[in-house]
C-alpha cells in the first residue's frame, strides 16, 4: 500500500508544509511576551508548528493513495497538542514564585489555550492549501504552488481574524493616578488601596517613585469583566514584568464606579510604558460573562 510519491505529491506537500509553518511564524509573533522563556520556548513552538503543519500536508497524499492508516495519525496529533496545553501550563505554574507578581489561574489557562489553539492554525493551513492544490492539479506546478499559497494566506488572515482577542484598551480607558498617602494609607485618585506603608520610609518611596494608573470602564456592563479578579491579576502581572518592581505593587476596584487601580514602585520609572502596558493586557476569556463584551467594536484593535 502507499508506494514512490510522484512528483505532484511531493510538490504539494512541500507547498503546504512552508505555507503551514509560516501560519505558526506570524502567530508566534503576538505570543511572545507570554513566553515563558526565550529563545528555547521560541524553538519549541516553532518545531511544533512544522509538526503540525507536516500533518496536515501528508493527510491529502495518505487518502489519495489509499493509507488510511496515516490519517488516523491526525487524531493522535490532536491528543499530542492538548498535552502541549497542559505542558505549558505546567511550566507557567512552576514559574510562578519567580515572577514579581503572579500571572494567576485565570491568565495561564487563557495563554495555555492560546499555544494549543496556534498549532491548529498551522493544521488547518496546511490542509487547506494542500486540498486546494488536489482540486486544482493544474499540469503547471507554478499555477499549483501560487493557488495553494493563495488560499494557505486567507486562511492564515481569517484564522488572524476570528481568534484575535480584545485588550484592556478596548473596553476602557487608562490614565495615570494621582498617588497620595495619608497616615500611611495609600489612596489614588480618591480610591482606597492598603495601608501597609507602615513606615515613613515605605511612605516616602512610593510619593517620590510609585506609580498609578486608573482603568475606567467605557460602559457599566465591562465592570463584569474589568473588576474579575484574574482580570485584574493579568493586569498586574503584566506591568511588573515589563517595568519591574522595586517594592509594593497593588491592584484595587472601587465599588461606587468600577475603577480600577494598578499602583507599584517600578524599577523602570515609565509612566507612559506603564499605561500601554495595561491597555494591551488581553481579556481573559474566563472574565468575559457579558454578551455585550465579545460584540463590542470599539476603536483601537489593531
Amino acid at each position: 500500500m502507499g508506494g514512490p510519491l510522484e512528483r505532484d505529491q511531493v510538490i504539494l506537500i512541500v507547498t503546504s508544509l512552508i505555507i503551514g509553518t509560516l501560519a505558526r511564524i506570524i502567530t508566534i509573533k503576538e505570543d511572545f511576551r507570554q513566553y515563558p522563556s526565550y529563545p528555547n520556548g521560541y524553538l519549541i513552538h516553532l518545531v511544533l508548528g512544522f509538526v503540525a503543519a507536516a500533518l496536515g500536508a501528508v493527510a491529502i497524499p495518505a487518502l489519495m493513495t489509499k493509507n488510511f492508516i496515516a490519517v488516523t495519525f491526525l487524531t493522535l496529533a490532536i491528543q499530542q497538542f492538548r498535552d502541549v496545553r497542559k505542558s505549558e501550563r505546567d511550566s507557567l505554574k512552576d514559574l510562578e514564585n519567580t515572577e514579581f507578581a503572579y500571572r494567576g489561574d485565570a491568565y495561564i489557562d487563557g495563554i495555555s489555550k492560546t499555544f494549543e489553539s496556534r498549532n491548529y492554525f498551522s493544521l488547518i493551513v496546511a490542509l487547506g492549501c494542500a486540498i486546494t492544490i488536489q482540486l486544482v492539479d493544474s499540469k503547471s506546478s507554478l499555477i499549483n504552488i501560487i493557488s495553494g499559497a493563495i488560499v494557505g494566506f486567507i486562511l492564515i488572515y481569517i484564522l488572524k481574524r476570528f481568534s484575535k482577542g480584545k485588550t484592556i484598551g478596548d473596553i476602557s480607558e487608562v490614565k495615570e493616578g494621582k498617588i497620595e498617602v495619608k497616615n500611611h494609607e495609600l489612596f489614588v485618585d480618591g480610591i482606597y488601596v492598603t495601608n501597609l506603608l507602615g513606615t515613613e520610609n515605605a511612605s516616602k518611596l512610593f510619593q517620590e517613585e510609585g506609580r498609578a494608573v486608573v482603568i475606567f470602564p467605557r460602559q457599566e456592563h465591562f465592570r463584569v469583566t474589568l473588576e474579575n479578579f484574574g482580570q485584574r491579576q493579568a493586569a498586574l502581572f503584566e506591568a511588573t514584568k515589563t517595568l519591574g518592581v522595586k517594592r509594593y505593587h497593588f491592584t484595587r476596584r472601587d465599588f461606587n464606579d468600577g475603577r480600577v487601580v494598578i499602583a507599584l514602585v517600578p524599577i523602570i520609572n515609565d509612566i507612559d510604558g506603564l499605561i500601554e502596558v495595561v491597555k494591551k493586557t488581553p481579556l481573559l476569556e474566563s472574565s468575559k460573562k457579558s454578551p455585550a463584551v465579545m460584540k463590542s467594536n470599539m476603536v483601537g484593535r489593531e
